[in-house]
């Protein structure tokens, strides 16, 4: 595996190496040493799939609050999307910064999110279907969001007309003190 720290600390897009010959190709995905030797949770307590119906779906800005704070390897299986994390960290130097990837089936590229970070992403094309490997179980308490669409965090999703569902549409902005 390739591993390629993001902008924001603790955060690495992940690609496949690639053994190939005329039958197709063969990859490692994860691999717990490879984890630990980049300093990385390796833990897998839960898995989850997001199947997305519809190009433009929006999905975000989500975490677990501690102690329930959650890591997470974020792989698009089939379709496409941006992924986006937002450091939401305290006393971090790039707290609220926002870094995205697209994520792709036909590359197999991953994004590690490390604890402290909201998660989110745009589908970019239809029947889009995003596995994730979570450090923890998802505890429904925990539960936190930011609203995607924050002028402070001013992200640029590449689709204009996102498909929201309520929740995620109504999580708040940051306030001023942010």
């Amino acid at each position: 595996m390739i591993f390629t720290p993001a902008p924001l600390a603790g955060a690495f897009v992940l690609d496949v190496e690639r053994q190939g010959d005329d039958r197709g190709f063969f990859a490692r995905s994860f691999a717990t040493v490879e984890f630990e030797a980049h300093g990385l949770d390796p833990r897998v307590a839960q898995c989850n799939i997001s199947y997305n119906n519809r190009r433009g779906i929006l999905r975000g800005m989500h975490w677990q609050a501690e102690p329930h704070g959650e890591a997470k390897l974020v792989r698009c299986t089939a379709g496409a999307i941006f992924d986006v994390i937002v450091d939401i960290r305290e006393g971090s130097p790039t707290r609220y910064q926002w870094f995205g990837v697209e994520l792709h089936a036909a590359t197999r590229r991953a994004l590690y999110v490390p604890v402290g970070f909201a998660h989110g992403f745009q589908v970019l094309a239809d029947e889009t279907e995003v596995f994730y490997q979570m450090s923890v179980p998802f505890h429904g308490p925990a539960g936190r969001g930011l609203n995607p669409h924050d002028p402070r965090l001013a992200i640029s999703w590449p689709l204009r007309d996102a498909i929201m569902n309520e929740r995620d549409r109504s999580y708040p902005f940051l306030g001023p003190d942010a």
